[in-house]
């Protein structure tokens, strides 16, 4: 049986979607400015701020780390989460809901309380400023939100298809690579994007363990908004908004979003 949408369910949608996007259509139109600061409507149309990104290398710099940065602490992340999630999923023991709460803790911590507890413990560890400590800081801030992805993908598998596989020969590591890991990869993709996402995007942690060596995308543009307040940060968050699009079209047509996060057959 299918629901249509009335008139009132309709405008209701457009209207929600129009306030989702109106911030990002904004950024996007305030980057072309002509303009020395930050208006709307502008003056005029000018790639002049897109040209200052490039006469900018420390944007360029940041932006580079905070891809590898991210990628790294994702993949540390998801890591992880596989083994962990498997082991949750699949055994009932005495203090099992204790350790789930333990994983998920960092989201219930304020970043700020975070970062001044990691910039605390490194300093006495000698890891204060250091690279190392940035992506140990990471993965812990984002591996609750891989570990919740593929945990939801884990509980739902069968645990008789692996022990199929066992009986009929294949190895350990066979069984979990040719049964259990197509079976968790909606959950591994999905958790890995979304800690992506949340490492890349992390602002209020990496201001107090970052330095000038490790500075991020996000902690840059805080730094430069400290200075001046000019249409660079927009073009900045435009060229990020445009990559992301681009990216995900180009992964919907070579692969398939909806068989990457829903899975094939589902």
């Amino acid at each position: 049986m299918q629901f249509k949408n009335g008139p009132i369910g309709l405008l209701f949608h457009t209207l929600f979607i129009l306030f989702i996007l109106a911030p990002i259509v904004m950024v996007c139109a305030v980057a072309f400015t002509s303009e020395g600061f930050i208006s709307l409507p502008s003056g005029g149309l000018s790639l002049r701020w897109f040209r200052a990104i490039l006469d900018n290398p420390r944007f360029i710099e940041a932006f580079w780390f905070s891809l590898g940065l991210g990628t790294l602490s994702a993949s540390l992340a998801i890591v992880l989460a596989v083994p962990s999630a498997l082991a949750l999923a699949r055994n009932r023991f005495r203090g099992r809901e204790a350790l789930v709460a333990f994983f998920l803790s960092p989201l219930m911590i304020p970043h700020v309380v975070l970062g001044l507890a990691f910039l605390k413990f490194f300093t006495t560890v000698d890891l204060a400023g250091t690279y190392v400590g940035l992506v140990v800081a990471h993965v812990i801030l984002v591996m609750p939100y891989a570990l919740r992805l593929v945990l939801a993908s884990a509980t739902g598998i069968d645990p008789a298809l692996e022990r199929a596989a066992q009986s009929l020969g294949a190895s350990n590591w066979t069984a979990f690579r040719r049964v259990v890991l197509p079976l968790l990869l909606p959950g591994v993709v999905s958790g890995w994007v979304i800690a992506f996402i949340t490492s890349f995007d992390e602002l209020t942690m990496s201001i107090f363990i970052a330095s000038p060596s490790t500075t991020t995308l996000p902690v840059r543009i805080f730094l430069h908004i400290e200075d001046t307040i000019d249409p660079l940060v927009t073009a900045v968050s435009a060229v990020l908004i445009y990559v992301t699009i681009i990216a995900i079209f180009i992964l919907d047509r070579v692969v398939g979003l909806e068989k990457l996060f829903v899975g094939k057959g589902r």
